[in-house]
C-alpha cells in the first residue's frame, strides 16, 4: 500500500471527515485543497435514486452553464455543403460530410462535440460504433442532431455541456475550472443540479438525489449536503 505524500496529507486533513459541506462553501474548498498545477477541472458526481436499466430513468440531456465551462471545444458539425458556412459562421472548428467520415472511420476523433443534420444521420450512423463510446454519437436529445447547426454551435462554444446517468446510477460533469471564483462554480453546479431535479423520473422511487460530491481534476471528493441546493 503506497503511503501519503506530506502534501496529499496535508491537503486530506483540511476536509472533515463525514462532514457534508453547503454548495459554495464545498467550491471555495475544492478550489483550496486541488494540487494541480494547471487549471484542472471542477467536477460534479451525482448518484441518483433511479435505474438506468429502465428506458424512462437512462437520464441524459443538456444545460448551459451561465458561466461556462472555462475550456474551448473543439466542434465538428456533419452536414451537407449548403450548411457549411452557417456552421463555419458560428465557430464550428470543422464542417462538411464525406471527408469527415473518412477520417473518423480511420480513427480521427480529436473533437470535444459533433453535431449533425438530421438529414446525413443515416451516413453518421455507420460510424455510430467509433462515436458512441467516445460520448460523440449526435443525439436529438442533446440538441446535437439539428438543421439549425448555427445556434447549435453558438450554444455549445457559449457552455452548454450535455450529461447522461452512467450504469451505476451517477452523473458525472464538468462545471467550470478551479480558477473560477466559488461564486461561479456555485452558479453553475446548481443550475445542471436544478435540470436533473427538473427532470426526476415519475416512476423513480425513494430518494432521488442520494448524494453529492465534487473534486477537482488531482483532488480528493469534497461531500455536498444536497438540502443546501
Amino acid at each position: 500500500m503506497s503511503k501519503l505524500t506530506k502534501k496529499r496529507k496535508a491537503v486530506i486533513e483540511q476536509i472533515e471527515s463525514g462532514k457534508e459541506y453547503d454548495l459554495q462553501e464545498a467550491m471555495a474548498l475544492v478550489k483550496k485543497v486541488n494540487t494541480a498545477s494547471f487549471d484542472a477541472s471542477v467536477d460534479l458526481h451525482v448518484r441518483l435514486g433511479i435505474d438506468p436499466r429502465k428506458a424512462d430513468q437512462a437520464l441524459r440531456g443538456t444545460v448551459s452553464l451561465p458561466h461556462g465551462t472555462g475550456k474551448t471545444k473543439k466542434v465538428l458539425v456533419l452536414c451537407k455543403p449548403e450548411k457549411e458556412s452557417e456552421a463555419l459562421d458560428a465557430g464550428a472548428d470543422y464542417a462538411g460530410l464525406d471527408e469527415y467520415v473518412q477520417k473518423i472511420q480511420g480513427g480521427w476523433t480529436d473533437v470535444d462535440v459533433i453535431i449533425a443534420t438530421p438529414d446525413v444521420m443515416p451516413m453518421v450512423g455507420r460510424i455510430g460504433r467509433i462515436l458512441g463510446p467516445r460520448g460523440l454519437m449526435p443525439n436529438p436529445k442533446t440538441g446535437t442532431v439539428t438543421p439549425k447547426v448555427g445556434e447549435a454551435v453558438t450554444e455549445v462554444k457559449k457552455g452548454k455541456i450535455s450529461f447522461r446517468v452512467d450504469k451505476f446510477g451517477i452523473i458525472h460533469a464538468s462545471v467550470g475550472r478551479v480558477s473560477f471564483s466559488p461564486e461561479k462554480l456555485a452558479d453553475n453546479a446548481r443550475e445542471l443540479l436544478n435540470t436533473i431535479i427538473k427532470m426526476k423520473p415519475s416512476t423513480a422511487k425513494g430518494t432521488y438525489m442520494k448524494s453529492l460530491t465534487t473534486a477537482s481534476t488531482m483532488s480528493p471528493g469534497i461531500k455536498i449536503n444536497t438540502k443546501s441546493i
